[in-house]
């Protein structure tokens, strides 16, 4: 509703007041939101001053309907539906922060302005207003409040918010027949679907209701680092790209990729404060205070890209490149469908020896024809090749691909430390109809006690039993940290970057995930295994008996020590 729209004539002067003003903020709002998605999605300096107008905007719209709400009501004819379209686009606002953050703070933040529109029933009327575009923003408010929540792991919230969008997408095609209700439907599914296989394995309380884990990172599950171990750089950026043809997925976000955005965040700290739904929110911590940058990071800065364009994701890694601080290490992490080349020994590993596919086209739209080489190769292939240049600042690569070996030879061209852990490229045939649920090698770094349960085929586990466990894994990486730390044989690149939290994290579990693998009997041959480049070193680290017994323990208290061979039984070797 607009000023015009007011009679203007039978209202005072202080309530003309109030109708203008509110009408130029509810204006301003919209056009500084909708100017968002017109903004870099890379880079710091282009978003950063104009996402601060926005929050400022926003707060004194949020303040203003608050203070003035009764001349609102009556005068102005505001409608709750309308209250809650400006706190679901301050929800909005906060989860983008989150996304061009990282900061899981901002994740509470979204949270409490999308709880309070459904305490508060803003929506409820929706249906009444016999208008489907606004139905269409409650479905909308839905789907955005369930992602937040998976985030966050507030699954319990999950499963209601999954009821109540069924309801209401019946809601909408019962009433509208609308041509999207199909799109509505797949949503709902995807939903169901993806909250289903991220429980690959049910940890039960004592009266059997399953128990939410959370898998970032916090003081206590991080791995201890020895004195004296440098802790000179530091992981600033990170890309996350998923591209896995046949895995579940939900708003641009794979298994993979939801797995490993948690694996490479601290646990967000609850603000108690805001949870009060009695009142209406306000927002909590606003990225800019006195007008000035809050430049305090608890997180590596993320980029979460789904089926990028090669193009694309060359420009967020030469942005994430540009933006790296001397001390600073770049990560990419690739869950992504091979491309291997047909040339088997190419004279040029760079390129010839394939890569892995960013993103899938109609055929004969995004493929060339290469006369040389006589075959079809990708245009949105990364090749290693396409990463020398990004060797010039500290770079750490894991690829979860069936063509991962292809990445196992990037070279130190300029002195920087350059690392790469690769996932197996083949899984036995009794799990190779899985990877719709995500993939193993990824399992293993985002949570290896649910990945070691996996593969002994144990989907429910009893708390004590998981606690237990969990002590033992914890026993592994402090034994596979200090084997790191003490290594004569370990090239120097790993050490330069295991005074980092989050990669010493990865790297001890890529440990752990070869160590299962190599003794577990399904997994025969160097493909079951994961790789590194370069190499770690056999006898000190990965297969060092102290390490062996640990795992081999852990099958014990499981009660699956026949599904592990003993450390001198048989090949266990060629992983490398």
């Amino acid at each position: 509703m607009s000023t015009s729209d007011v009679s203007l004539q039978v209202l005072d002067e202080n309530e003309k007041k109030i109708v203008n003003e509110f009408c130029h903020l509810l204006e301003k709002s919209k056009q500084l939101f909708n100017g968002l998605r017109d903004l870099p999605q890379y880079g710091h300096k282009q978003w950063q001053s104009y996402f601060g107008r926005t929050f400022d905007v926003y707060t004194k719209l949020w303040k203003f309907q608050q203070q003035h709400r009764q001349v609102l009501d009556s005068k102005y004819g505001l409608k709750r539906w309308q209250i809650g379209e400006v706190a679901s686009k301050i929800g909005q606002l906060y989860y983008h922060y989150y996304l061009r953050t990282s900061e899981t703070n901002y994740l509470n933040e979204s949270f409490n302005f999308y709880s309070a529109i459904r305490q508060r029933g803003y929506y409820s009327r929706a249906s009444k207003e016999e208008r489907p575009d606004l139905m269409v923003k409650k479905l909308r408010f839905y789907a955005r409040f369930i992602l937040v929540c998976l985030l966050l792991k507030k699954m319990k919230l999950v499963k209601d918010l999954e009821r109540d969008l069924g309801k209401q997408i019946d809601d909408y095609t019962s009433t509208y027949q609308p041509e999207d209700q199909n799109e509505w439907k797949t949503v709902l599914s995807e939903i169901r679907e993806f909250e289903d296989a991220d429980c690959t394995v049910r940890v039960l309380d004592h009266d059997g209701t399953p128990i939410v884990l959370s898998h970032r990172l916090t003081p206590l599950n991080t791995p201890p680092l020895e004195k004296g171990t440098p802790a000179i750089l530091r992981l600033q950026e990170i890309l996350i790209v998923g591209n896995s043809s046949e895995q579940l997925k939900y708003s641009e976000l794979t298994l993979d990729m939801f797995r490993m955005l948690q694996t490479l965040e601290r646990e967000p700290q609850e603000d108690l404060s805001n949870q009060i739904y009695d009142a209406s929110p306000a927002p909590g911590r606003p990225p800019y205070e006195n007008g000035e940058r809050n430049n305090r990071r608890e997180n590596p800065h993320k980029y979460l890209l789904y089926k990028p364009a090669y193009s694309q994701l060359n420009t967020f890694l030469a942005s994430g490149f540009k933006e790296l601080p001397p001390t600073g290490i770049i990560l990419l992490y690739i869950s992504a469908d091979g491309s291997p080349s047909s040339m088997k020994h190419g004279d040029d590993p760079a390129y010839d020896l394939g890569g892995v596919v960013t993103n899938f086209r109609k055929e004969g739209e995004e493929v060339v024809r290469t006369k040389k080489l006589g075959h079809l190769k990708e245009v949105h292939c990364l090749h290693p090749g396409d990463l020398y240049p990004y060797t010039r600042k500290p770079l750490f690569v894991v690829v979860d691909s069936d063509n991962s070996s292809s990445f196992q030879n990037i070279p130190n061209l300029f002195g920087q430390p350059v690392v790469c852990l690769l996932s197996p490229e083949r899984a036995p045939p009794t799990m190779q109809d899985k990877h719709r649920r995500g993939n193993l090698f990824t399992m293993f770094l985002h949570d290896p006690l649910m990945a070691f349960c996996y593969v002994c085929n144990i989907y429910e586990v009893p708390v004590d039993l998981w606690d237990k466990c969990s002590g033992v894994i914890d026993k592994f990486m402090a034994e596979a940290s200090k084997l790191f730390s003490r290594s004569k044989k370990l090239d120097n690149m790993y050490i330069q970057f295991f005074g980092d939290d989050f990669l010493r994290l990865l790297m001890l579990r890529f440990v752990f995930c070869y160590i299962v693998l190599i003794l577990h009997r399904g997994f025969k041959g160097p493909n079951f295994y994961p790789t590194s480049s370069p190499l770690l070193p056999t006898d000190e680290i990965l297969e060092h008996p102290a390490l062996y017994k640990v795992v081999l323990d852990l099958s014990t208290v499981v009660d699956n020590r026949t599904l592990f061979a003993e450390p001198g039984e048989g090949d266990l070797h060629g992983a490398t």
